[in-house]
């Protein structure tokens, strides 16, 4: 089968190789997969520019949002049958012992391993999954759709779980990337008063999509003062929650500036810069600072039934969708600011 293969770490070394088909062993499922999305921390591998705590084994095929059909059933597997739709989450092996994992917050464990990193990924015809990662397609939702539920399950649990975002909060998103996006919708669904994304010269088409889908204000921070913009926003004393979907960890110094005091910040993009700066405003402020990583199953129900419903907007964001042969295209797109996401789909697929 065809799969996206990083094979060393070095700027590029990323290509479409032939690998063998894998097998549904014992208590798990062959997903054929239909599409997958294409992230930021999948550039940052195409690039080996990722932090030094997402260096994975190699080679490993990538992708890890995506959206397919069960092709077979191993044994002892129950509840699903053959051409059940399904997503899958992206912890492709946890411990299950542990205390994190017995507490259900699974996406901390320290033996997991994820699709795309440790285990191959869904950029590939066919992947391997435990039923414990399944989770149902609502119907009429399409897979190049569904694929983007990873994403808003990530920008869910950090604007919902993590930040707990409250009706009437002023937020301000840092990022107009998938994330930021994504956390912008999920802010509105949560009854944010005012929202404003934050973006640079590059993300003058993601900060127009963003006021398509509801963004209050959008700043261009290359030509505007965001904290200006925010100062004369609500009671001019700063956001009540500021998302850094970044990726850039100089912008925790400018979130810090953003909010306000006794506000919170979720830090869900992650870079491997030093900070070479002071985190004193956190103190003087009283602001909670909350590390926000991946998601648990009922965080991915809630998006799923979110898009069941029609409350998100996936087919707005995707900006789109390439055959694998096309990746490097696809992967270009959203280095550029073309997309704000862009997906591959499957040959088995076709």
């Amino acid at each position: 089968m065809k799969a996206l293969v990083k094979y060393a770490h070095a700027d590029g070394a990323l290509e479409v190789r032939d690998v063998p088909r894998p097998q549904a062993g014992p208590s798990t499922v062959l997903v054929r997969v239909h599409t997958v999305g294409v992230c930021g921390s999948d550039i940052h591998m195409w690039h080996d520019t990722q932090s030094k705590s997402s260096k994975g084994v190699l080679p490993v095929t990538l992708g890890h949002e995506s959206a397919g059909a069960i092709e077979a059933v191993g044994e002892g597997v129950t509840g699903w049958s053959i051409g059940d739709r399904v997503v899958c989450e992206t912890a492709a092996s946890i411990c299950g012992v542990c205390a994190l994992c017995r507490a259900g917050r699974y996406n901390l464990c320290p033996r997991r391993e994820g699709y795309g990193l440790k285990r191959d990924g869904a950029m590939a015809e066919y992947l391997v999954a435990e039923p414990r990662v399944l989770h149902r397609i609502p119907d009429g939702i399409p897979y190049e759709l569904a694929a983007m539920c990873e994403p808003y399950a990530v920008a869910y649990n950090a604007v919902v779980e993590r930040a707990g975002v409250r009706p009437g909060d002023l937020v301000v998103v840092q990022g107009a990337g998938a994330i930021g996006t994504l956390a912008l919708e999920v802010a509105i669904q949560q009854g944010a008063a005012t929202t404003v994304v934050l973006g640079t010269g590059i993300d003058a088409h993601r900060l127009e999509k963003a006021k398509q889908l509801g963004a209050d204000h959008t700043v261009d921070i290359t030509r505007q003062d965001p904290v200006e913009v925010v100062a004369g926003l609500h009671d001019g004393l700063g956001a009540d929650l500021v998302v850094d979907a970044t990726g850039v960890s100089a912008a925790l110094r400018q979130s810090m500036e953003l909010v306000r005091p006794a506000g919170a910040i979720a830090k869900v993009g992650w870079g491997p810069q030093p900070l070479g700066f002071t985190l004193d405003p956190l103190v003087k402020k009283a602001v909670t600072l909350y590390g926000c990583y991946s998601h648990t199953w009922s965080t991915w129900e809630s998006v799923l039934r979110l898009f069941g419903l029609g409350k998100l907007r996936p087919d707005l964001v995707l900006g789109g969708v390439y055959p694998i042969e096309e990746w490097q295209e696809a992967f270009s797109a959203m280095q550029r600011g073309d997309n704000v996401k862009s997906a591959l789909r499957m040959e088995a697929a076709t």
